[in-house]
């Protein structure tokens, strides 16, 4: 059977350059019905570990005293909060949360404000798409069982206008997983990504 992986990296290209008031492109991976299929190796450890390195973010955060915090953030920060059911389509705000640091002198607890984020349908699929910022997670959600559906994507900075194509680049490549923890409230959780944290924790709340 082909390969759906080169694929991916063709679809996630129009995803970085969305407006508010774009959809990302539907191509041929979002047709794929599982995330097997297009996951790199290195994603497939990442997804493995996810809770290993959520615990190993917060135990570094509170050591370093922000214990306060994580408890103010309640089931956001909880490992264990996810309680089942899909995110539906349509504007969320996202607000992300860095917990542990990759090297020393990083600071392993860096809590930021809201931004734009959105949800659509593409093929068999639903995309995802962080519009504001100056790090933008773009990529698509699978699903994955009755607790949470899996996300593969790409990490777009700065000024650029074109994610890198997924599997291209072990630095930008990401995959975590989306989970609801209450009345309209979902978090998307990104395990061992390449800069500073342990984990990013992505808090997804309808934009209206």
């Amino acid at each position: 059977m082909r390969s759906l992986r080169p694929l991916l990296a063709l679809t996630l290209l129009p995803l970085a350059a969305c407006t508010p008031n774009e959809r990302p492109t539907a191509g041929p991976v979002a047709n794929a019905a599982a995330w097997q299929t297009v996951a790199t190796t290195e994603d497939r450890g990442r997804l493995r570990d996810w809770r290993t390195a959520f615990v190993t973010g917060l135990n570094q955060a509170r050591a370093a005293g922000h214990a306060d915090a994580i408890a103010r953030e309640g089931l956001l920060l909880q490992p264990d909060a996810a309680i089942g059911g899909g995110i539906p389509n349509g504007d969320y705000r996202c607000r992300v949360t860095k917990l542990g640091a990759r090297s020393p002198g990083l600071l392993p607890y860096i809590a930021y404000p809201a931004f734009n984020c959105r949800i659509a349908t593409s093929g068999r699929l639903q995309a995802f798409t962080k519009l504001s910022g100056s790090q933008r997670q773009v990529g698509y959600i699978f699903p994955h069982d009755r607790l949470r559906t899996v996300f593969l994507g790409t990490l777009v900075l700065g000024e650029e206008r074109r994610g890198l194509p997924y599997g291209a680049d072990n630095d930008r490549d990401l995959a975590g997983y989306v989970e609801r923890i209450g009345p309209n409230r979902w978090r998307l959780i990104l395990p061992y990504p390449r800069f500073e944290s342990v984990i990013d924790v992505v808090e997804l709340v309808p934009a209206s």
